[in-house]
């Protein structure tokens, strides 16, 4: 059976975090830092690019690759070009300096309608099930969640629910161990691994027995081309549908942001089999390839937005913060 396992600090009451972290309004300064591999390779190319001359077929061709370069993604690139181009017409821009605050802010239009803050007092417990592809960095973004949960007034519990790879569960319990939180997890026998889904239902349920406000659930890694795995975390899915009606509340696909474009493929791949509700994007401070989050909002602009919930820009455990569009876009400019 699944056993709960709690922290030495932890407690029934609202628990308080273990790092206070810095106040919000560094938090533009930390993104600028932790986006500066992907601001020199788009917001400083295209600075350099655009500090004036006239606009011709040229100027935009070198803008396309800058764009292509940072990952941006066919068809995102195409359509941020046609607003520049809608733009240099309409206002009669004739300068190349004109077209930068242009791009800024067809940007900034494109990814708008993936900016949607996640609330959680919707149900409680708030079950939210985390999933994605092997070495996407779930684990740790549920440490920082549970970091960013209680930063909210909220307790927290986590959900040890990736029973196959080898010291996931004792990761999440170090996890648990530094944010004050319980950990719900079963241990493997032998051969026998542990049922993840019977792990997830065991701390949905003991959430509702105690009144936790969100629940956590670590999912295993898993390719989107490993059917059986595919199947399973349907199943897990379910099975949380039958601890608690309408749970998960939330479905959220972890994305590493060095996979550049195969992240689409990611998306279309996990969204088909679970129903995403958002995104969380991780490692944006070790790429260059940040611009892929506007070919993820190029894909959706045709219909429902998939919302990015969070971005993570860093190790640390204030690194992890919902997405803003405009803050990420003015990180990504000098």
């Amino acid at each position: 059976m699944p056993g709960f396992f709690k922290s030495k600090n932890s407690s029934g009451n609202n628990s308080v975090s273990v790092e206070s972290g810095p106040e919000s309004a560094n938090w533009t300064a930390r993104m600028r830092a932790g986006l500066s591999r992907t601001r020199d390779n788009l917001g400083k190319r295209i600075s350099g690019l655009l500090g004036g001359g006239k606009i011709d077929e040229t100027l935009y061709e070198e803008l396309e690759t800058i764009l292509l370069t940072a990952d941006t993604g066919v068809d995102a690139t195409n359509w941020l070009l046609d607003e520049l181009r809608r733009k240099v017409k309409r206002n009669n821009l004739t300068d190349a300096a004109q077209l930068k605050d242009a791009l800024q802010e067809a940007l900034i239009t494109l990814l708008e309608p993936l900016a949607q803050p996640l609330h959680t007092d919707t149900h409680k417990p708030f079950v939210i099930m985390l999933a994605g592809v092997n070495g996407a960095g779930k684990t740790t973004t549920i440490g920082k969640l549970a970091n960013h949960f209680q930063r909210q007034g909220n307790t927290v519990l986590l959900a040890a629910g990736d029973t196959f790879r080898a010291a996931a569960r004792e990761q999440l319990m170090a996890w648990g161990e530094r944010n004050r939180v319980a950990v719900v997890a079963q241990e493997s026998t032998g051969q026998q691994k542990a049922d993840p889904a019977a792990v997830i239902f065991d701390a949905v349920n003991a959430a509702k027995a105690r009144g936790t406000d969100i629940v956590l659930a670590d999912t295993a890694g898993r390719l989107a081309t490993q059917l059986h795995l595919m199947e399973e975390i349907k199943k897990v899915k379910r099975v949380i549908a039958k601890a608690e009606p309408g749970a998960p509340h939330e479905t959220l696909l972890v994305l590493d942001a060095n996979t550049g474009q195969n992240a689409i493929n990611q998306v279309t791949a996990f969204d088909d089999a679970l129903g995403l509700t958002g995104l969380i994007i991780t490692k944006l401070d070790g790429t260059a390839k940040g611009g892929v989050i506007a070919a993820i909002a190029r894909q959706r602009q045709q219909k429902s937005p998939l919302p990015i919930r969070f971005i993570g820009v860093g190790e640390g455990m204030d690194d992890l913060r919902p997405f803003v569009a405009s803050e990420f876009v003015e990180a990504l400019f000098d």
